[in-house]
Order: structure tokens, then C-alpha cells, then sequence
């Protein structure tokens, strides 16, 4: 038997330019026998093999085992990683490649079987493969990682329009990342088995730390893209029984949250969508052993906070009493689409998850965002199940009714053992104030409480905003590319009618203290936030490093906010944002789709009981 031995030493990091060799002056290498192509000349230099559609025959070492239909069932891609040596003295040509060999492959290989394939070039959703005719097992050798070290030099654009890390040169490769990763997405944690990972800290929104830059926020987007690295389940199927990494960690009890790290990941470079033609098209880390993460990022207890009073906003995730059929019975009129729970099940599941973070949160005032906008059940149902889940009646719910048009709405829970409303509720719209469009916002929700063992009085607007999500060009608002995303402009005129309206004292309260709270869908650093700066206000997360409450495209930043009149500033003890939301993955929500196991709920904790983390608000107030 021939034994084809192959023992590379790639020492040279991405920064370097390096993808085969080890960077030493050498000879070239002898050609390929006759008949027999190099793995780098099927690859090429380019994104796309210059031999596409043409049979080829390669010989190499299997550096991942991710065949179908054998004893592996953690890697089921359908073939395997080949990996030749040092072929060349292009370091633009990549030495890997991924053999496709089926369902059913005729040939069972494993990791360091020297094998020969002969099969056609093709390439599958931008990753080189061969798609085998046959396959040979020929002898056996050895394959060292390439490492890579991170941030990359470079980055190229996928077909969406994204910057992603240039890595061609390594595509289909047996890699190493010697850094410590972050964890900073799992989005698709559930269907497509990823998790999105970053070289150093989080990736923060930009304008989170970073004022609105057009050409600044471009570079943001290439640094944190020359970062990033996908790790994928090394699976096509969606939606697995068995979510890889979400336990994958070495402490007891572990859960994967956003901020875990991971050192020394190994496995196979592709190019790919998630599962198929499905998912964000970018390099995924096949691994070829399973990896062990560190829990960097605990789960909080229970917030602990300083303040006589408490007062918490609270993103609750459209939770609607009425379940959501498919049918479009919900809103003022009963003619808008439902959202939330899907059946029965799912809801007793939501309204428990919801009522265990709300009694925990502990706190005198909640103002609550993204409610059913019905009469009262929305509210009602959560104030009745939170009463019952701590055994007194001390809960209510301020009857606002229906609230403008929208299909959700704010609202406000508190406890009447320690607060009293004073006064009635006000709302602030277009009729007020026209530069409020409350075609894009729903209302502020203004109303005054007073402190029953001291008296002194504090009013608290719950707000939410417009989202970033779709366009408001339409209103002559688009999106400027400057990181504010869509509808700036919506959103800070509503800021600045929002603080002229409360200088009027729309409750009648006759007190300066005021507390604006709630999804203001706007970064630290975005306009709205400094138009509130401008009418005198201080925004509470100021005071904090690296302050978040939402996670989006595996990048996180406060869309949440407390901001403090002037009088009111003296007089918080503490403000925090409780993560029990925006670091968990969506698998452990209420929800039961695509056939996730109802095992993974647990309505005894907080844990993803929305998407938005709360923000709790300690005051000692003086009359």
C-alpha cells in the first residue's frame, strides 16, 4: 500500500497573506502526476474555481469527516474536507477543498485517510466543491491547522451587500483561531445551528459609543466584519433535534449566553448560507471537535439595586391576551393582524415566563411596552397572574383603555401597598404636538404617582418609539447610512415634542420631577437622545460602560432608556440594566415552532422572557 503522508507546518496569520506554504523560500514543488490536479489549481486565486464544470481527480489527506450515514451524527454535511500540502507558492490558492459525496456516500473515510477523488467542480452557494464519482482511500498522514488570527486584513462583499473577513485563500482548509472569541450572536442558534463570534470584546452598535458618522460607520462595518467568524453545527438540516452548543460549556448548569468566550476553536473553513440557500451568506468554522465555552457572561440574580422606590421599564415582547390564529381580530378596531402566542399552550407559557421577570424585577412602578392595545385584558391578565404568583392583591394596572390605533400600546402596572396615581393618565400625539407622527410612534404615556409614605410625587412617560426596522422614506426620512438606521428623523422630532410637552405639566402634577422610560429604538449616541440632552434632560445610562438592552445582528446597544428631568437627577440612587434578555438565546422563549423541544422552557426563571432587557430605575425621593 502506498502511504501518502502529509505533515504541513502553516505558521503564517491572515494578516500576512498567508494560505499554503509557511512563508520560507522553497523550490517548486514537483507537478501532479499525470492525470491528477492540485487541490490549489482546482480552488484558484478567485471566488469561483477556473475549472467550474470540469472533471478533475485530487488526491489528499481528510481533514473533516462530515459525511452522511455513518457513525457521526454531530457532522452531517454530506462529504468531507480534503486538504493536499503545501502545493504551490501562491499564498492567493487555498489547499482544501469539500468533496460532496451524498446521502449514501459507497466510500466510509475518516480523519487522516489519505484519499483519492475523482468527481466534477461545482460550485454551491460560493463554496468550491467536488462532487464526487469515486472515491479511493489510498493510505493515510496528517494535516496541521492553518492559524488565523483575527481581525483579518481585509473583507469582500457577499451577495447581499455585506462586508465579510476576506478568507478565500483558506476555503475549505483545516483551521485554527488562536484567539480568545467572543460570543456575540445566536439569532439562528435554533434553526441553523450557528453562533456568531467576534475576536476581543463584544461588537457594539456603532452609535451606541460613536456619534452618526456616514464614512465612520463604514469603517465600522469593515472592522467588525475583519473580526467575525460563524460557528456553524457542521449540519444542512434546519432546525435540528439536538441545538449543539447551547449547554457546550464547562461550568454546571451551563447556558450559552452573549459575552461567553471560546478559545482554540478548530475545524473546517466554508462558504456558505445557513443549512442550504438559507441564512446569511458568510464564512462558517465546520468544527472537527465539538467546542467548550466559557461562562464569561453569568446569568444575573434577582436585580439588586439601591432606592427606596423602584420604578422599571419593561419590553414585554407583544404579549396578547387574544392568541394569535393566523386571523385579524386584534387592535382598537379588531381588524389588524394578531402577534404573540400561537395557541394556548404558548400562551400560559409567555404569561409565565413574563409574570416570573415582572415579580422579580420588584419594583413600585412598571411602565410596560409592546401590550395588546385592547381595553384591559392585555393588562389585566398580567396583573392578575402576578398577584397570584406572590399571594396579595398588591399589583394593579392604570386603566387606560385603548390607546390611538396601533396594535400595541404602553401601559403601567404598580404597587398599592407603596403608590398612588395622582391625577389622570395623558397621552401625547399629533394633536398636541404635530411634530409627534403617531402614524410611525405610539403615544407617550404621561402619568404622576405620589410616594404614599412620604408624599413627594414623580411623573413617568413610558414611551415607544419608531423602530429602525422599516423605511420611513416615504415621510421624507430615509435612512442617511450614518448608523441611525430608518426613521431618525421621526423618532428625534418625537424626543423634542416629548420634552417641550412634559414642561407643561400635561398631568397637572405640579412637580419637576420627571422620568422619561421606555424603547426609544435609539442608540446612546443618536439624535434623539441628544435632543432630550438639549431640553435639559440626562440620560441614566450615561453614567454606565458599554451600556445595552438589545442585541441586533449580533452586535448589542441600549434602544432602552431612563432619562432624568433636571430636578429628578439628584435624587436616583442607582440605575441598571437587568440582562435577562438580550444575552440568552430565542430558543428558550415561550414559543414552540418548527419543532422545538418544550423541554428547554423554563417558566420559573426570567431568562428570555423577552427580547429587550428591563432598565430599573432606584429613587429616593424628597418632597
Amino acid at each position: 500500500m502506498r502511504i501518502l503522508t502529509l505533515l504541513t507546518s502553516l505558521s503564517l496569520v491572515v494578516a500576512c497573506g498567508g494560505g499554503s506554504g509557511n512563508g520560507n523560500a522553497a523550490p517548486p514543488p514537483p507537478p501532479p502526476p499525470p492525470g491528477m490536479s492540485m487541490i490549489s489549481d482546482v480552488q484558484g486565486s478567485g471566488a469561483t474555481s477556473p475549472l467550474e464544470g470540469e472533471t478533475v481527480t485530487v488526491s489528499g489527506i481528510v481533514t473533516g469527516d462530515f459525511q452522511e450515514d455513518d457513525t457521526d451524527t454531530r457532522r452531517n454535511l454530506g462529504g468531507f474536507y480534503l486538504q493536499d500540502g503545501p502545493s504551490d507558492t501562491n499564498l492567493q490558492t487555498s489547499d482544501g477543498i469539500f468533496v460532496f459525496d451524498g446521502t449514501s456516500p459507497s466510500t466510509d473515510v475518516s480523519v487522516g485517510d489519505g484519499v483519492e477523488v475523482t468527481g466534477t467542480v461545482a460550485e454551491f452557494f460560493g463554496e468550491t466543491q467536488i462532487n464526487a464519482a469515486s472515491v479511493r482511500v489510498t493510505g493515510a498522514g496528517a494535516v496541521v491547522p492553518q492559524p488565523i488570527s483575527l481581525p483579518v486584513s481585509d473583507t469582500t462583499t457577499n451577495s447581499d451587500g455585506d462586508p465579510v473577513a476576506d478568507l478565500e485563500r483558506f476555503e475549505g482548509m483545516l483551521v485554527e483561531f488562536p484567539d480568545t472569541l467572543t460570543v456575540n450572536g445566536h439569532h439562528n442558534l435554533a434553526r441553523f445551528g450557528t453562533v456568531v463570534l467576534a475576536q476581543g470584546e463584544r461588537l457594539q452598535q456603532f452609535t451606541n459609543g460613536n456619534a452618526p458618522d456616514v464614512d465612520a460607520y463604514a469603517a465600522h462595518k469593515e472592522m467588525s466584519a475583519r473580526r467575525t467568524i460563524v460557528l456553524d453545527d457542521g449540519l444542512r438540516v434546519q432546525n435540528p433535534a439536538e441545538v449543539h452548543y447551547l449547554d457546550a460549556g464547562a461550568a454546571a448548569n451551563y447556558s450559552i449566553r452573549s459575552g461567553d468566550t471560546l478559545d482554540g476553536l478548530v475545524g473546517n473553513l466554508r462558504y456558505s448560507r445557513g443549512s442550504g440557500g438559507d441564512g446569511d451568506e458568510t464564512w462558517r468554522l465546520m468544527p472537527t471537535m465539538d467546542p467548550e465555552f466559557e461562562s464569561a457572561n453569568p446569568r444575573p440574580g434577582a436585580p439588586a439595586i439601591g432606592g427606596s422606590v423602584r420604578v422599571a421599564s419593561f419590553n414585554v415582547l407583544n404579549f396578547f391576551s387574544t392568541i394569535d390564529g393566523g386571523q385579524s381580530n386584534c387592535g382598537p378596531q379588531q381588524d389588524q393582524g394578531c402577534r404573540g402566542a400561537d395557541s394556548a399552550t404558548e400562551y400560559a407559557r409567555q404569561l409565565e415566563k413574563t409574570v416570573t421577570a415582572l415579580t422579580m424585577l420588584d419594583a413600585d412602578i412598571i411602565g410596560l411596552i409592546e401590550l395588546e392595545n385592547n381595553a384591559s385584558a392585555s393588562l389585566s391578565a398580567l396583573v392578575d397572574a402576578m398577584n397570584a404568583k406572590i399571594g396579595t392583591n398588591d399589583y394593579a394596572w392604570r386603566d387606560t383603555g385603548t390607546i390611538h390605533d396601533d396594535v400595541i400600546k404602553t401601559g403601567f402596572v404598580y404597587r398599592t401597598s407603596t403608590i398612588s396615581t395622582v391625577g389622570d393618565f395623558a397621552l401625547l400625539d399629533r394633536s398636541v404636538d404635530s411634530r409627534f407622527n403617531d402614524a410611525r410612534n405610539r403615544p407617550a404615556l404621561a402619568q404622576s404617582f405620589e410616594v404614599d409614605a412620604t408624599g413627594a410625587v414623580l411623573t413617568v412617560v413610558v414611551n415607544h418609539l419608531k423602530s429602525k426596522g422599516s423605511s420611513c422614506d416615504a415621510d421624507g426620512d430615509p435612512n442617511l447610512s450614518d448608523g441611525q438606521g430608518n426613521c431618525n428623523t421621526t423618532r428625534t422630532s418625537a424626543a423634542a415634542a416629548l420634552a417641550d410637552w412634559m414642561a407643561t405639566d400635561p398631568t397637572g402634577s405640579g412637580d419637576d420631577d420627571v422620568l422619561i422610560i421606555g424603547d426609544l429604538n435609539a442608540y446612546l449616541k443618536e439624535d434623539p437622545l441628544s435632543a432630550f440632552a438639549s431640553a435639559g434632560y440626562t440620560n441614566l445610562l450615561d453614567a454606565q460602560t458599554d451600556s445595552y438592552s438589545f442585541s441586533f445582528d449580533a452586535q448589542a446597544g441600549a434602544l432602552d432608556h431612563a432619562i432624568a428631568s433636571a430636578s429628578l437627577v439628584p435624587q436616583v440612587a442607582e440605575t441598571i440594566e437587568w440582562h435577562i434578555n438580550a444575552d440568552e438565546p430565542r430558543l428558550l422563549d415561550y414559543n414552540l415552532e418548527n419543532g422545538r423541544d418544550p423541554n428547554l422552557f423554563d417558566g420559573s426563571t426570567p431568562y428570555r422572557a423577552s427580547d429587550h432587557d428591563p432598565v430599573v430605575i432606584g429613587l429616593d425621593l424628597t418632597n
